[in-house]
C-alpha cells in the first residue's frame, strides 16, 4: 500500500506532542514534508492545529491507542510514526505491534526498560520480517547519552587505535523540569518493579536490553564518588537506569566495538572538595533533579520560558595509554521537554533516510553519524571532542 505520509505525529494533543507538531511546522511547513498528527479526539486535534497556526493541509487522524483497526489504518499510510502518548507500557504496545506487521518505521521517547525489553522479544523477529525499524528512547533518554559514547568511541578508535574499555558519562550542567507524562512513566515502572521481582530485576540490570549477552561487572553509580580522574565527586543520575541500558545494547547491535567488556556508567560530576561532596550527598538524599513541590499531572510540564531557559551538558571521558580523550553534548532549552522535542522529530526525519534490515535498535545503532551530523547542522545538539 502507498505510504502517503512521511510522519504521522500519534499522541499530537499531549503536552510534548504539540511541541513535537509545532516543531515540525516551524521548520517543515514550506518543504516538501508531509506530515499528520493523530490522536484519539478529533475536536483535540483540531483545537491544536489551529492553535499552532497549523495548515489544514496537514491531516488530522483519528486513532485510539486501544484500537488495532483503526492504528493498522494509520500505520499503513505513514513511513515513519513519531509515538508520543505514554506511558508506554499502558498505551505503547498496539502500536507497536501495527508497525512490527505493517513494516512502517517508529520512533518514541520511552524510558521504561522493561516495557522495552517486552516489546523486544515479542516483535523483533516479525519486525526484521517486515523490514519494521522500532527505534525506542529518541529524547532526553537516551540520544545525548547514546551518540557521545558513539562519538567518543570513533574518536579514540581514530586517535588511539582502539576503543575505550572504560567510559564514564557525567552530567556536567543542566537545567530543566519533568512533565506529568515522564512522573507517571516513572511512577508506573516503581509500581510494577514492586510487584514483581523479575521486572525490578531488569531495571537494575544494565543489560537488560542485551537478550542471551550478560556483559561484565559495571560500576554501580548508585551511591556518592569521588573520582579521582576527573577531579570531581559524582552523584547517582536517575536517567542513568536507562541511558546505561541503550548504550549497551548499541553495542550488542553493532557487534561489539566498544568491545565485550565494555564498561559504562553515568552520574552528576558535582564538584571538586568539600563542596562537591556536599552536593553529591544532598543530590542522593533530597529531590535530585526532580525539583520540589507537587508533580504535574499528565499533560502538564514546563512553561514556554522555562523550556527556553533550560539547557544540559553531558561529558563522556575516556583513557588509554595514549591519553585522555572526552566528548560534550549539549543542548540550549529545557532536556526534557524543549531538546527531546526537536531530537525526536530529527531522528525521525533521519531515520526516513537510513537503509536497515529490520527489527528493534537504539538512536545510535540505527543512525549513529548521520544522526550527530544532522543534530549538529540543526543546531538541536552540539558536539565537541578533546583528545590529549
Amino acid at each position: 500500500m502507498d505510504k502517503q505520509l512521511d510522519v504521522v505525529v500519534f499522541g499530537a494533543t499531549g503536552f510534548t506532542g504539540q511541541l513535537i507538531a509545532a516543531y515540525l511546522q516551524r521548520h517543515y511547513h514550506n518543504s516538501e514534508l508531509s506530515w499528520g498528527m493523530a490522536g484519539r479526539d478529533l475536536a483535540k486535534l483540531q483545537a491544536v492545529r489551529s492553535q499552532l497556526n497549523i495548515s489544514n493541509d496537514v491531516p488530522l487522524i483519528i486513532a485510539d491507542a486501544n484500537d488495532s483497526g483503526a492504528l493498522a489504518e494509520l500505520v499503513a499510510h505513514t513511513k515513519v510514526v513519531i509515538a508520543a502518548a505514554g506511558p508506554y507500557q499502558l498505551y505503547g504496545e498496539s502500536l507497536v505491534a501495527a508497525c512490527a506487521a505493517a513494516g512502517t518505521d517508529y520512533v518514541d521517547l520511552c524510558g521504561e526498560p522493561t516495557w522495552m525489553r517486552q516489546m523486544i522479544d515479542k516483535y523483533h523477529t516479525q519486525a526484521q520480517e517486515s523490514g519494521a525499524n522500532i527505534v525506542h528512547s529518541c529524547g532526553f533518554d537516551s540520544v545525548p547519552s547514546d551518540l557521545g559514547v558513539f562519538q567518543l568511541q570513533q574518536l579514540a578508535t581514530q586517535h588511539h587505535g582502539a576503543p575505550l574499555q572504560r567510559v564514564k558519562g557525567r552530567v556536567e550542567k543542566m537545567q530543566g523540569g519533568p512533565s506529568g507524562g515522564t512522573v507517571a512513566s516513572f511512577m508506573v515502572s516503581a509500581k510494577n518493579a514492586k510487584q514483581d521481582p523479575a521486572i525490578g530485576a531488569l531495571m537494575i540490570n544494565p543489560f537488560a536490553l542485551t537478550p542471551d549477552f550478560p556483559g561484565c561487572k559495571q560500576p554501580s553509580g548508585t551511591k556518592p564518588v569521588h573520582d579521582e580522574e576527573l577531579g570531581s565527586w559524582a552523584s547517582p543520575f536517575v536517567m542513568a537506569v536507562i541511558n546505561t541500558k541503550n548504550v549497551h545494547r548499541t553495542n550488542f547491535l553493532l557487534g561489539h566495538p566498544y568491545g565485550s567488556d565494555f564498561q559504562y556508567d553515568e552520574m552528576i560530576a558535582t564538584g571538586p572538595g568539600a563542596k562537591g561532596e556536599q552536593v553529591a550527598i544532598a543530590l542522593t538524599q533530597g529531590d535530585g533533579l526532580v525539583g520540589k513541590g507537587n508533580a504535574p499531572k499528565p499533560g502538564e510540564g514546563p512553561s514556554p520560558q522555562e523550556q527556553e531557559d533550560g539547557f544540559f551538558t553531558l561529558g563522556f571521558h575516556g583513557s588509554s595509554d595514549q591519553g585522555r580523550l572526552s566528548v560534550r553534548v549539549s543542548g540550549d532549552k529545557d532536556p526534557g521537554y524543549g531538546c527531546t522535542s526537536m531530537m525526536i522529530a530529527e531522528s525521525a526525519l533521519c531515520l526516513l533516510q537510513q537503509s536497515l534490515n529490520g527489527g528493534f535498535w537504539t538512536p545510535a545503532s540505527a543512525m549513529g553519524a548521520a544522526l550527530i551530523e544532522r543534530l549538529s547542522d540543526k543546531n538541536v545538539l552540539r558536539f565537541s571532542s578533546h583528545v590529549e
